[in-house]
């Protein structure tokens, strides 16, 4: 190198053009650049050096030199070169290249070529102070991967501001391509660090300015209004389908339009028998009713009939495989999320008033004892005469109208059961119990205490003989159906409960010693019910288990072969009990957070609430029952108390979405200074 030799530099990245001046020191030069800075460079700092360049101290010649090389840095240029030296396998360097390109090895033009070079990610790679053509397949390759970079690119640019348009309030259509970065921001929120796309979320929070957490990532999708405020978490982390496929819409329509020929073609005609359907007002799945039949010789028969899907569904076909995968239609206090398509789960499959329906009926008669002394199963139409709330029909019971003497016997009969079932040992839990509703616009919670009345009563004894009734044909015809039952618990001695209050902290007590019930192919006892055996098969519309037990006592009825093998039923069974048990966590996690939010919405209110019992009495942690609201919450509390206290509270702090709720105890001296 001289004095007066043009040369290439980088100055934290960038590339910059200068004159050597003089040198300094054994190898290195001082250079002047076009501003007419100096720098210091030792020979590896220089990336490209041609003689001629002129006097270091004109600073504006550098500049005119860098300007009219500009001119000439057209890279389409290099595809020419490239296809020249290919053909003829040769190197080049910038000189070489600047004669071929432009006939001329003046600076102007080295440098020109020296930059399409050292830019060219495409044609030409540098060995040493040589660059070689690539092979036409690699440049190939290498032009379709720039070419997805460069789609990317203007994916991930178009993605950027539309999210700036919908954190600005305005309309707008995602792409297909925005999909996979919503996905990760999703999944992050829901997952945390545990999410597979993680970087990808954090990268797209990271360039938005945002914070890189997962609460960030929820935050954005609610800004984006991608997520509402308060997304059911619970629901969205589950495997729970929240909607039906095409395959199971079509068929249900299909079903709908052109009605399946009735494989129980001999039903049983009850159109005469009054038929009372009771159920909450928001019920839109009517699975079940009751009737009381006078025979002629003054006995009575009851009559319980349940909705009958497998008139509409048949064993594997697409409907029973997407009920299968469902296992369970799903209540929220957002809304029901159905086992079956809408259509036909509250349409043909229901008991609906005034129509006539398809049935499975079950006819009992009991002694007077309320033992089961006979009793016919038999699909069946009916009409139903009546369609009830549980408040129309304690008002009923109330009043004895004797208009509706059928109701008021079936009721009486449920009675004599409750207490049959008394005498075999049955264990009566009566918890309070609560339900959450929640306006579309989320913007309104109501929890109503369901009372324990009369007619829940009655309803739940027609449905609990019915699985007995169902449980005995299956174990008398040797059956592969679900039979539920529930180990024998050990209660605490009887003087021990005793000292409790009755009521909820006594029957907390007993509910805490009781086992899960279990789900088998052989009967067994279940000991909460006080029956020797039972199988649930009163909900079929919303229980994929009570549809197996109808699709198996069907055939057997109709001396069809059974749909399912025991190996099969197992199967099936395990399958359906893992995905109700995911189904309850989800309604239980649902039900807790707009319970947390309804709190977290009255922080004035004075709550009534119970002691139930100590779940870590050494901290004073306590489980509590709010008795106008039938929720239980386990609160720290500020005192030692006996189990059954009554006392009043207020919420000090509730965040539904962490699950942390705190409160405090109310004296009456606190009430009085609040009303004052």
């Amino acid at each position: 190198m001289e004095r007066g030799t043009l040369v290439e530099f980088r100055v934290q990245g960038t590339p910059r053009l200068g004159v050597l001046e003089r040198p300094e020191g054994k190898k290195n030069w001082v250079a002047v650049d076009e501003r007419g800075q100096s720098h210091v460079l030792h020979p590896r700092d220089i990336t490209f050096q041609v003689a001629g360049a002129g006097d270091p101290a004109d600073a504006t010649a550098l500049a005119r030199l860098r300007a009219e090389a500009e001119a000439y840095m057209d890279p389409s240029s290099l595809q020419v070169a490239w296809e020249l030296l290919s053909e003829d396998g040769e190197t080049t360097d910038p000189v070489s290249l600047a004669v071929l390109l432009f006939s001329d090895d003046q600076p102007p033009f080295c440098y020109a070529a020296h930059r399409l070079l050292a830019e060219d990610k495409l044609y030409f790679k540098q060995k040493g102070d040589r660059y070689e053509p690539r092979p036409a397949s690699q440049v190939e390759e290498l032009r379709h991967q720039i070419e997805k970079e460069a789609q990317r690119r203007t994916e991930w640019e178009g993605f950027l501001g539309r999210v700036a348009q919908a954190l600005a309030g305005e309309s707008l259509e995602w792409q297909k391509s925005d999909r996979p970065r919503l996905e990760a921001l999703e999944k992050y929120a829901l997952l945390g660090e545990e999410a597979s796309q993680r970087t990808l979320a954090q990268d797209t929070l990271a360039a938005l300015e945002w914070a890189t957490t997962p609460t960030d990532a929820f935050q954005l999708l609610v800004s984006l209004n991608l997520w509402s405020p308060h997304e059911n978490l619970a629901l969205r982390r589950s495997q729970i389908p929240t909607q039906f496929n095409e395959a199971a819409f079509a068929m249900a329509q299909q079903r709908l339009q052109n009605p399946p020929p009735d494989p129980d073609s001999q039903r049983l005609d009850l159109t005469h028998l009054k038929v009372y359907t009771v159920d909450d007002a928001s019920t839109r799945e009517i699975d079940d009713g009751v009737s009381l039949e006078t025979l002629e010789d003054g006995r009575q028969r009851l009559w319980v009939h349940i909705a009958d899907p497998t008139r509409w569904v048949f064993p594997g076909d697409t409907l029973d495989l997407d009920a299968r995968r469902r296992s369970t239609t799903l209540y929220l206090p957002t809304g029901m999320i159905p086992m079956f398509p809408l259509e036909l789960a509250t349409g043909p499959m229901s008991l609906i008033q005034g129509e006539v329906c398809c049935a499975l009926s079950f006819g009992i008669i009991l002694t007077a004892a309320g033992d089961v002394e006979s009793y016919r199963i038999a699909p069946s139409h009916i009409r139903p005469t009546y369609r009830l709330t549980y408040e129309d029909v304690d008002e009923m019971l109330d009043l004895g109208v004797q208009a509706e003497s059928e109701l008021l016997a079936i009721a009486e009969w449920s009675q004599v059961r409750q207490q049959w079932r008394s005498t075999q040992g049955a264990i009566a839990i009566h918890m309070p119990e609560s339900s959450i509703r929640v306006s579309e616009q989320e913007d309104d919670i109501d929890i109503q205490l369901l009372e324990d009345s009369p007619a829940r009563q009655m309803v739940a004894e027609m449905m609990i003989l019915t699985g007995e009734v169902a449980a005995r044909y299956g174990q008398e015809h040797d059956l592969a159906i679900p039979f539920r039952s529930q180990p024998q618990p050990e209660l605490p001695p009887e003087e021990e409960l005793m000292q409790l209050p009755s009521g909820p902290a006594r029957y907390s007590a007993i509910r805490r010693c009781m086992s899960r019930s279990e789900m088998g192919l052989t009967p067994a006892r279940h000991a909460t019910l006080g029956l020797a055996s039972y199988s649930q098969v009163t909900s079929p519309i919303r229980r994929y288990t009570d549809l197996l037990a109808h699709f198996q006592i069907k055939a057997h009825l109709r001396g069809d072969p059974l749909p399912f093998s025991s190996t099969e039923m197992t199967e099936l069974m395990q399958g359906a009990s893992t995905a109700a048990y995911e189904a309850v966590l989800v309604e239980r996690q649902t039900k807790r957070y707009w319970a947390l939010e309804y709190l977290r919405r009255h922080p004035d209110q004075v709550w009534q609430a119970m002691l139930l019992r100590w779940l870590r009495e050494s901290e004073l942690l306590g489980l509590i029952l709010l008795e106008e609201l039938g929720l239980e919450l386990g609160v720290r509390l500020e005192r030692d108390m006996t189990l059954g206290e009554e006392f009043q509270v207020r919420v000090t702090h509730a965040n539904p979405r962490q699950d942390v709720i705190r409160m405090a105890e109310v004296v009456l001296e606190d009430i009085t200074e609040s009303v004052a």
